[in-house]
């Protein structure tokens, strides 16, 4: 049995930046990945400004190897049904675009911490002063014995599986797949990262460019046919945006958690277990998860350093640190924040401003019947009383977490 001060389940981003506070700390961590590193990873790669900076400040500038082509993004375009385009330049110019098998090798490997891979995390059992962790490499059990345990395994973690095991019955699940395609013609500015706000198209829908392809993407409630919607979007680029493409070379898809950081339900475990990134339910509005992991990641790792330090209960200190990417994530959400304040990271409102009023209420209307797309899931009213609690509180009742 192998006894180390922190064990982090997934090399994640999340996961390097929880390494990093605590080998910083000087506390033995071992961070357990299922796959060989360097491992893919499933994401469109486009890193928001401030997950730019905490890469920068943490880890240094990014190797060639860990970016794809093109290698920047300016910005992010909403597309609507009215054919009205919405340009948006992040806040301080362009940011990488990830290669996330070896952006996430590096980090992992900056961070100081020791990586078992080709180990797959298999259950734990929290016994008060200590977390028991049972994991499998190559068939045979291994077993570590840690102070706390990090989940940073992604949306469909099984450490909240572990710590929650009816967790998955308690929020909508979606699936979000892409395909990845050689161009014929591409209209769309390579620059810029395309979201359409679309019913018709599924909940959520992007195209960008990557390594010479196109990736067309959409996401939607689980049970949908993937290649049904798939067929759907891309006939409405050729159609509407001359968007011509060969057929897919390849594709990847996922599970997502899209929901808990509309309406504050994150889970953040319990006892010596945290959980962390994605796993947790962070993530911006346009299903950019890699800033929030980076800090939700810090945030864990400083959560066990502060407690050993203060000899405190690891929750209570991760709770009450967190408290600020919460509001930060949900701010994103909230429609009192959209409206007067500049909760992202490029400028709607100002964007918004510079068409005339007919594409306003064109663009308004679009995003009304947008919006109805997720009425079966009833989050409208849960957003707006976390909206006005917002307001007078100033940030979001702990009371929903797990």
């Amino acid at each position: 049995m192998r006894t180390v001060d922190t064990l982090i389940v997934g090399a994640s981003l999340a996961a390097a930046a929880a390494a990093k506070r605590l080998v910083d700390a000087g506390l033995e961590t071992v961070i357990l990945e299922r796959q060989e590193l360097p491992r893919h990873k499933i994401c469109s790669g486009i890193l928001s400004p401030r997950g730019h900076r905490f890469l920068l400040e943490n880890f240094g500038p990014l190797p060639r190897e860990a970016l794809h082509e093109p290698t920047s993004c300016k910005g992010v375009t909403f597309h609507f049904p009215c054919m009205v385009p919405l340009p948006m330049d992040f806040f301080g110019g362009t940011t990488p675009h990830l290669h996330r098998k070896y952006s996430d090798y590096w980090a992992i490997r900056r961070s100081g911490a020791e990586v078992h891979d080709r180990t797959s995390f298999a259950s734990l059992e929290d016994r008060g002063d200590h977390v028991l962790v049972t994991a499998r490499r190559q068939g045979r059990d291994l077993q570590y014995r840690a102070r706390h345990v990090i989940g940073a395994d992604g949306p469909s973690s099984l450490v909240t599986r572990a710590v929650y095991p009816d967790y998955p019955k308690r929020i909508p699940w979606f699936f979000v797949g892409q395909k990845f395609h050689d161009i014929i013609e591409c209209p769309l500015d390579e620059q810029y990262f395309h979201f359409w706000f679309h019913p018709q198209l599924g909940h959520y829908t992007w195209s960008h460019a990557r390594d010479g392809q196109q990736i067309v993407g959409c996401g939607f409630k689980r049970g949908d046919n993937f290649g049904e919607r798939h067929r759907g979007v891309r006939r409405y680029l050729e159609d509407k945006h001359g968007v011509l493409l060969k057929d897919e070379t390849s594709d990847e898809g996922c599970a997502e958690n899209f929901g808990p950081s509309l309406i504050d339900r994150y889970v953040f475990g319990q006892g010596n277990v945290l959980i962390t990134g994605q796993a947790s339910g962070f993530l911006n509005m346009i299903g950019e998860g890699m800033s929030c992991a980076l800090h939700s990641g810090a945030i864990s790792g400083e959560a066990v350093v502060e407690a050993r330090l203060r000899n405190r209960p690891v929750q209570e200190m991760y709770r009450r640190m967190i408290a600020s990417e919460v509001r930060r994530t949900t701010d994103q959400w909230n429609p009192l924040m959209i409206a007067f304040a500049k909760p992202h990271e490029a400028d709607f409102p100002a964007a918004l401003m510079k068409l005339s009023w007919r594409e306003r209420k064109l663009v308004a209307k679009d995003i009304w019947n947008f919006l109805l797309l997720y009425r079966e899931f009833k989050w409208g009213r849960q957003i707006g009383a976390l909206a006005l609690q917002r307001l007078f509180t100033g940030g979001y009742p702990m009371q929903r977490w797990l």
